[in-house]
């Protein structure tokens, strides 16, 4: 699993892009709870309750 972190100008963690080993991407942020996740397979990102976000990878607008 690969991570990417979120942050803000000046350097404050805003959340973290977990890369799972099935491709998915989850998003969870500072705190550790889950605001969404993005399938690549789909090609939908979708927010904690499983509700389609958007049509590609948004993760990071659900900041």
């Amino acid at each position: 699993m690969s991570t990417h972190d979120l942050r803000d100008r000046n350097g404050n963690l805003l959340g973290r892009i977990n890369t799972l080993s099935d491709g998915r991407q989850e998003l969870r942020d500072s705190n550790g709870n889950l605001k969404g996740h993005y399938n690549p397979k789909s090609n939908e990102t979708r927010d904690h309750n499983g509700n389609l976000v958007a049509r590609g990878n948004m993760l990071s607008s659900l900041l």
